[in-house]
């Protein structure tokens, strides 16, 4: 009979934690939180206000058969051990099984680990400590600030312009991305034009720039500059500049949250979430041949800090596998004055004996990508930075200076183990001389417009985010997925555009609440509550602080936001007989009834009607063959053909082409 009780988060890692531990120990999971903010008290907050912001908590519906559960097994164990993660979320998880389980009363130990290996998990045991009340406090406060805010500007939101939710980091997000939007709708594109000499030197297609003329920069915004160069051009062109310059690419620091996810979109196009999902499962566990283990250290952190112990055993790996000259040893590359938690270290593998190539016949496809970039750039960020040369050709032609560019890696140092996303392969020039002449130059020309400022796409808002300081590792996924979700934005080639109603939020959140839903306040609020995990400043004071502040702006637009929706129609209910109105859903307006929830009467709307090709289906001879625009994935908003009959036939053409050939047969 086991003597000891550990609670876990996941049932994952009790799978793995389970076959370190000896027979005394029993492990169970706690699937996440086991309780919330009741939907109590003023506002709904469930926090009492008046008496210093006491949380009110209810023990969540789907855990209360779990709790009922593990409050008569402990009775029968001599101590309860609680693992849950390392982070603040994980250090609440602990308290609320401690206080919900009443394990004040009994013998009981917070036990931390980053990594899920036999080592790291019986050497936690030897140092178990008590729940660390500061942390708790401030992830208490963080869900208390973004329940005041969420609950008050949702229903308001909801109320007056038919948006369904607002956030304390989800409505910045949002505008970053409105923002950028509008700078992209006012870009007025400008003309200029480059002119390029092609030629071939031993086989090696080269294309120079035209750069300079007299050694002043070029710039030609017509073609009538254009051809003004073109008429100056003589055959002959000379070279008469060969620069080289040897210089070092240093490799980038191990992986944290953001910097993983954005490149896991970068090379995988994997969302936030999917990369998240993915990195878990190798963190809580993969089932190897003879073992069980976690593959990764915890995948939720913005420190670029590595182990020691993993540091001698990455000197190790990269002298055997690459060579001494390799080895350039660790430079922690994060910045003090930044404001990371620095909870935890740098992403990593647990162990480089689980190379990538060994564990992939137990990984899925998903796993085993990033599992790869995790382990190679950890590795990479240990290793002798590349040594290139960079080339530079300047070839002129009556004074106009025409300038080739090449690269030459002269050592690969770290780039024999890892390439970042944005890395291509450099191409190296000819061997030029001085005073070479080349006659069989042939001149092209391309005329372009200056691009607007790039839309957000997932990688580009996590980088943004992260810069301004705006949300915690934990929250970058959730926020995308938040932000589509509420349809305030949608995905065109990975770049997010808002949608009319995430701009009309947007824009109604920065008429009332600019003081608040702002970079500036939410990036400060990250600091409170680091300051109050710190022990620094006192939980209660600073809600006290930000609730001063926040309600008068509330209640001021309760009374000045202009109501949008509902919009009351004529038109009667035909079911129950009350007024018809235009609401705003998840997929546009609609009509229905304004005795909801009482009617639920939804007015119809028409389908347009699909254009036929008049081809009878070769499949089911009986529907028609008509076109269709797909509405989902990688190729929403795609032209393609198919039967009528759907889903009782499922026959789809990609082309006209398609069709045009069973009307031959």
């Amino acid at each position: 009979m086991p003597k000891y009780l550990v609670i876990v988060e996941s049932p994952a890692k009790s799978k793995t934690i389970e076959k370190y531990l000896g027979k005394d120990y029993a492990v169970t999971s706690s699937k996440g939180h086991i309780r919330d903010l009741t939907t109590r008290g003023y506002g709904g907050f469930g926090v009492d206000i008046e008496n210093g912001f006491k949380p009110m908590y209810k023990i969540l519906k789907d855990k209360q058969a779990l709790v009922k559960e593990l409050k008569k097994d402990i009775k029968s164990y001599e101590k309860v051990f609680l693992a849950t993660d390392p982070d603040r979320e994980g250090e609440a998880i602990s308290w609320h099984l401690y206080d919900t389980l009443d394990l004040a009363n009994m013998s009981s130990e917070r036990i931390v680990f980053h990594e899920i290996t036999k080592n790291a998990v019986l050497s936690a045991f030897d140092h178990g400590r008590d729940i660390d009340l500061d942390l708790v406090k401030s992830q208490e406060s963080r869900r208390i600030v973004d329940r005041i805010i969420g609950f008050s500007l949702s229903k308001l939101l909801q109320k007056k312009i038919g948006s369904k939710s607002a956030g304390r980091v989800q409505s910045v997000a949002l505008k970053l991305i409105v923002d950028r939007e509008k700078e992209v709708n006012a870009f007025i594109p400008e003309e200029y034009w480059e002119v390029f000499l092609d030629f071939t030197k031993k086989n090696h297609p080269i294309k120079a720039k035209l750069e300079y003329f007299n050694h002043d920069k070029v710039k030609l915004a017509s073609e009538q500059e254009v051809n003004q160069v073109l008429n100056a051009l003589k055959k002959s062109y000379e070279v008469v500049e060969i620069n080289k310059k040897n210089r070092e690419k240093v490799s980038k620091p191990p992986f944290i949250t953001s910097t993983l996810q954005q490149e896991s979109s970068s090379k995988y196009n994997f969302s936030a979430k999917k990369t998240m999902m993915v990195a878990q499962r190798l963190y809580e566990g993969i089932e190897l041949e003879n073992e069980r283990v976690g593959l990764i250290t915890y995948m939720r952190t913005d420190s670029t800090r590595l182990a020691s112990e993993f540091i001698v055993c990455a000197k190790d790996y990269i002298i055997s596998n690459y060579g001494e000259s390799y080895y350039r040893g660790y430079k922690d590359t994060s910045k003090p004055e930044k404001n990371i938690q620095d909870a935890h270290e740098a992403i990593r593998p647990s162990s480089l004996a689980y190379t990538p190539e060994n564990v992939k016949p137990y990984l899925s496809s998903e796993e085993y990508k990033i599992y790869s970039i995790i382990f190679a750039r950890a590795v990479a960020s240990m290793m002798t930075p590349a040594l290139v040369e960079d080339e530079q050709v300047v070839i002129e032609n009556n004074g106009y200076q025409f300038v080739a560019t090449g690269e030459k890696v002269l050592f690969e140092g770290f780039l024999k183990a890892y390439k970042e996303s944005n890395q291509t392969t450099p191409k190296s020039l000819p061997q030029f001389h001085l005073h070479d002449l080349i006659e069989d130059g042939t001149i092209s020309t391309e005329q372009k417009f200056t691009n607007p400022p790039l839309r957000y796409s997932e990688a580009r808002l996590i980088k943004k985010m992260e810069e301004l300081g705006i949300g915690r590792p934990s929250t970058y996924a959730v926020t995308m997925e938040t932000l589509k979700i509420r349809n305030y934005v949608h995905q065109e080639k990975k770049a997010f555009i808002p949608t009319k109603q995430g701009i009309l939020t947007s824009e109604k959140l920065d008429e009332f609440f600019q003081d608040i839903i702002n970079i500036k306040y939410t990036a400060e609020m990250e600091e409170t509550l680091d300051e109050i995990s710190e022990g620094k400043k006192v939980w209660n004071d600073e809600l006290a602080t930000f609730y001063t502040r926040f309600k008068p702006w509330v209640d001021y637009a309760e009374n000045h936001m202009e109501k949008i929706y509902p919009v009351f129609l004529e038109e009667k209910c035909p079911e129950c007989g009350s007024k018809l109105v235009i609401r705003n859903g998840r997929f546009g307006e609609f009509v229905a009834c304004s005795g909801f929830p009482k009617c639920r009467y939804i007015k119809k709307t028409e389908k347009e009607q699909p254009i036929s090709t008049g081809i009878k289906c070769p499949n089911c001879e009986v529907g028609m063959i008509v076109e269709r625009i797909s509405k989902r994935g990688r190729q929403k908003g795609k032209l393609f053909f198919a039967c009528d009959q759907y889903p009782t036939c499922k026959t789809t053409y990609s082309s006209l082409d398609d069709i045009k050939s069973i009307e031959s047969k």
